[in-house]
Order: C-alpha cells, then structure tokens, then sequence
C-alpha cells in the first residue's frame, strides 16, 4: 500500500490517495475543508468514461462491449476510481500518477493524472492514451463539494449560465434531446458551448471559479451533505452517442482549475 500525497502552498493543502483511485482525499484552504470526507467521497476521477453507460454496454465500430453494472442497469464513473494507481513523481506542489487500463475494460491503455497546487489554485489534468487498438473514451472529475462548511456559515450557492441541458430520461440517461436550463434540484448534465465556468460560493467564507475547455458538466445536488460539479468531457452515455476516438497517435485529455479567494 502505498502513502497518501500531500501538497502544500500557503495555506491550500491538498491529499491525494493513489491507492484509493487516486482521487483528492481532502482539499483544506484556509483551515476549511471543502470536500465531503469518506471512502467513497472527496473528488475522483472518472475515467475512461464518465457518468451513466446505458446498461454496461458500448460499441467501438462494429463491436460491442459489455461492463459490469454498478448502478442499477448501468455502469457508471469508469473503472480508474477504484484501481491503486502508480506514483510518478511528487513535489511540495505537484504530483503525477499513472494507471494502466485493465480488466474490465478491454483495451489497453494509460490514463496519468496530474495535479499542480498554487496558493489560490489548483488544476487537475487526465490524459487518456492507447496503446495499440483505438477506442471511445471520456474524462471528468466527481468532486463531493461539503454544502455547509460546518462553522455556521452559510450554504453553497452555485452561480453559472448553461447553453442548453441535456435532457434527462427515466432511466437517468440523456434521451438526446437538448432543453433550456431548469431549475434544480438537479442530477443533469449541461452543456456550455465556451467551456465549464461555475462559481461556487460559500456565503462570507469562500468563492471558488472552476473552468475547463471542456463542454460539459453534471451537476448533481439531490444530496443534504453536498453538492457535485463534475467537469467532464462529453455526456453520460457519451461513448455510444458522442464517440470520442483514443488513438495510439491522438491522445485525450483534459483539464480543470479551481481558482478560489477569500470573501
């Protein structure tokens, strides 16, 4: 087993946990803790697909793959959260990790996931790479933000402006169609055509930018403890509707960074 990852700068702490995902155990700014704290919680990520596959299945070309279920009649959030990934290397500022693509998923590959701490930001970056035949893939990060920082403030308050939101069917899948922007409570995803830009604002304590070239976002707030706003590269079920090829010479990746200041 190997140790949890600390990065410092000023007062930002980040803990990162290979073992468990590789996902950021805690995020603390300013002695507050912004992530919901738990085995399962924190902010990880979701590769080589993000989101609701629609009944575990997915096709590259003329063949079709079956997945485990782990949601209902659905796979969900890909397979990196709950591998050990292998360290890179690590700095007081930056880490790098790496995971080998492997049973279930049935082609190889290599994610690696970088992280660089500032004292008032932190991005995050995935890469998806092939190593022989080509396949859809997606990226994205789950991050549990905590709605209440626990010192009697007040609650989180999100701030964005979608271009369209992806329409959500019974089965919690995109039917494919796209609708105006609804109000919450929400587990939808929304599209914005100039990239992910949402403010999230914890009233006379913290306001947090996140922004990503990326077009998509779900966000999923149906939960008292917190609220998640998951930048993500395509859309749930994206690998059968919005294919996004991973070649030997064309990698994916993609990028977020959560810029914060204190109010």
């Amino acid at each position: 087993m190997s140790e949890q990852k600390r990065l410092t700068a000023d007062d930002a702490e980040l803990t990162i946990d290979p073992d468990n995902g590789c996902r950021i155990e805690s995020l603390r700014i300013g002695g507050h803790e912004l992530l919901r704290q738990g085995e399962g919680y924190g902010s990880f990520p979701m590769v080589p697909w993000c989101g609701r596959m629609a009944n575990g299945r997915f096709r590259n070309g003329a063949t079709s793959h079956q997945l485990p279920l782990d949601a209902g009649p659905h796979a969900i959030h890909g397979t990196g959260r709950n591998a050990a990934w292998k360290t890179v290397r690590t700095g007081e500022r930056e880490a790098a990790f790496t995971y080998d693509l492997a049973e279930p998923w049935p082609y190889p590959g290599r994610v690696t996931q970088l992280f660089e701490l500032s004292e008032d930001a932190l991005t995050l970056t995935l890469g998806v790479e092939a190593a022989d035949d080509s396949f859809p893939a997606q990226a994205g990060w789950h991050p549990w933000f905590r709605r209440n920082l626990g010192d009697g403030g007040q609650d989180l308050r999100l701030d964005f402006t979608a271009d369209w939101q992806e329409e959500r069917g019974t089965d919690h899948l995109p039917t494919g169609r796209r609708i105006g922007p609804t109000p919450g409570p929400w587990d939808d995803c929304f599209g914005m055509t100039g990239g992910v830009d949402i403010t999230l604002t914890w009233p006379e304590r913290l306001a947090l930018r996140m922004t990503s070239r990326a077009e998509w976002v779900v966000i999923y707030d149906e939960q008292a403890e917190a609220v998640c706003v998951e930048p993500q590269s395509g859309p749930p079920n994206g690998l059968d509707t919005r294919p996004r090829l991973v070649t030997p010479i064309d990698p994916l990746e993609i990028t977020t960074t959560w810029t914060w200041r204190r109010l």
